[in-house]
């Protein structure tokens, strides 16, 4: 199969080398309509492609591809509840976590929706009650302060959803996030809060997990030391499968929120994970996250794939990393509220497409899944942005702003999107030697200064972008954008036939440092262990204090 999709992948190249005659530039001089050919609407986000190094000849070439590789069938497959997921035998139906209409989902013949609905309403139920001061803390004081402790998408999600939707958050409740075992993280979170008035949210499916478990019992201890043993049923609730180990930990089995096994952690934030959400934002609001998500699970169900916003976004990215050879990509919201934005679609895309071996066990002859990075613009501008548009390598870009700012100060609001859309032109226009000459010529320099600098100031351009632009970010708009990313890396997946819904490579280094932990923690015998990691130990136990 490796073989096939390599075959199939470098049918693309003689498209590539057609191409690479012609800039980006000139193709905008030649098609006027060069916009209007290579853009899209759904759910009320444009999505701009034109500005990257293709022509309609080759998106018809990546669409055979994707009926090649049979993506339509395995979408279908997905939604229809098989298990794509052949590593673990899971199903895969993150979609049916939002899913509104009236139709059965089936999961090994059973329709999911009434216990997916339930936790819905478990959570609707327990949020409102909090921001309405109705389940309060052992003082019998409304909650001020919620602190969700997970790691993974257990707090990438909900931190980075939060974070986003903040203007519909409550001024008098404050949401906090921590996830590294690091103890700065639970320290520093911890001395902000009064325990009287703390609510902990423990995310971890088994209840088991290292990270988050090592945090609950700092906490836990925390709320001891100042309440009492008896102050944890209040002041805790879970989100786990593991309700007899929620039990023991001290939570009362009605504050334990579930979810299966058909829910991958980078993929839950639509399910209870997001009940740190729905109490920032109320449920209301998080019922239209919702519905947005909804909406673009709709659109790439439906569609045909020549009009399908997350086909397409896939494609590019095939384009731009096995044809194009573009090793990593940048993320770049210009909406500071966004700026958790990257580092949530670091884990989403990378931790599902850092495959090397296919659904049939064989190792891959192509690239596959890119390094992801990205910042809030405008910051990112005086950071990496030189790379971008003066490094050896291309990088392609996701530029995403809203038309609409929450805030009323429209002289910020439009800076912020002239230099969005004045920074994918950049990309893509880039500027000459002979424009740089005759722009120093005009400022006085020496035709012996010109010679010197000139050739910094050169910008090869014909570098790949892509320009999301959407209203406002509010919840729906923010569903539909994790949505169409959901279903950009399935599509991935599908046309480089590897298992984007497991992560074993996050094991390896997991289970050495459970081994490692005793030899570190009592000085134990170190043999069999490489002379580096022997030596660091012993040297850490020189310097401790």
């Amino acid at each position: 199969m490796a073989f096939e999709r390599k075959a199939i992948l470098d049918s693309l190249h003689p498209h590539a080398k057609r191409l690479a005659a012609t800039s980006m530039r000139e193709m905008f001089e030649k098609d006027p309509n060069r916009f209007d050919d290579f853009s899209l609407n759904a759910c009320n986000i444009l999505f701009d492609y034109s500005k990257n190094n293709i022509d309609k000849r080759a998106m018809a070439a990546l669409f055979d591809i994707a009926k090649d590789c049979k993506v339509e069938k395995q979408r279908n497959a997905m939604w229809a509840g098989e298990k794509i997921n052949n590593t673990e035998g899971r199903a895969v139906m993150h979609m049916a976590l939002r899913y509104n209409g009236d139709e059965t989902v089936q999961v090994d013949g059973e329709n999911i929706m009434p216990k997916i609905r339930h936790q819905l309403e478990k959570i609707a139920d327990f949020s409102d009650k909090i921001r309405e001061g109705k389940i309060t803390s052992s003082s019998g004081e409304a909650f001020t302060d919620i602190v969700n402790i997970g790691i993974g998408g257990s707090d990438l999600g909900p931190e980075m959803v939060t974070k986003a939707l903040a203007p519909y958050g409550k001024d008098n409740l404050r949401l906090h996030f921590v996830s590294n075992v690091d103890g700065a993280h639970i320290t520093d979170t911890l001395k902000q809060l009064n325990p009287k008035t703390t609510l902990f949210i423990i995310a971890s499916k088994t209840f088991t997990t290292d990270e988050t478990m090592t945090n609950a019992s700092t906490a836990k201890n925390w709320l001891v030391s100042a309440l009492g043993k008896q102050a944890v049923a209040q002041h805790f609730c879970a989100i786990s499968t593991n309700i007899a180990a929620c039990v023991d930990f001290g939570i009362e089995q009605d504050k334990v929120f579930g979810f299966w096994d058909f829910i991958g952690g980078r993929y839950s934030i639509c399910s209870v994970l997001g009940l740190s959400v729905a109490i920032a934002i109320g449920f209301d609001n998080f019922r239209l996250f919702l519905d947005g998500a909804a909406e673009m699970d709709k659109h790439f169900l439906k569609a045909p794939i020549e009009q399908n916003m997350p086909v397409i976004l896939a494609l590019l990215g095939i384009w731009n990393r096995n044809i194009l050879n573009c090793a990593s990509y940048a993320v770049l919201p210009y909406d500071q509220r966004l700026n958790r934005f990257p580092a949530y679609l670091q884990q989403l895309d990378m931790e599902s497409n850092g495959k090397s071996i296919d659904k049939s066990g064989y190792r891959v002859e192509y690239s596959t899944g890119s390094v992801v990075f990205g910042e809030a613009g405008t910051n990112g501008q005086h950071a990496f942005y030189q790379l971008i548009h003066q490094g050896v390598g291309i990088i392609p870009v996701d530029f995403l702003v809203a038309a609409n700012s929450h805030e009323n100060l429209p002289e910020h609001h439009s800076r912020l999107l002239t230099n969005c859309f004045a920074q994918s032109n950049a990309l893509m226009q880039g500027k000459n030697l002979n424009q740089v000459i005759a722009e120093l010529a005009m400022s006085g320099m020496s035709q012996e200064q010109i010679k010197n600098l000139a050739p910094h100031k050169v910008f090869t351009g014909n570098r790949p972008s892509n320009t999301f632009l959407y209203q406002k970010l509010d919840p729906k708009t923010l569903g539909s954008l994790i949505a169409l990313y959901e279903h950009k890396i399935f599509v991935q997946g599908v046309i480089w036939d590897i298992n984007s819904f497991d992560q074993w490579g996050v094991e390896l280094g997991k289970q050495l440092a459970s081994e490692l932990l005793p030899k570190l923690e009592r000085a134990g015998d170190l043999s069999g262990e490489n002379s580096s990691t022997a030596g660091l130990i012993k040297q850490y136990h020189k310097i401790k204090n």
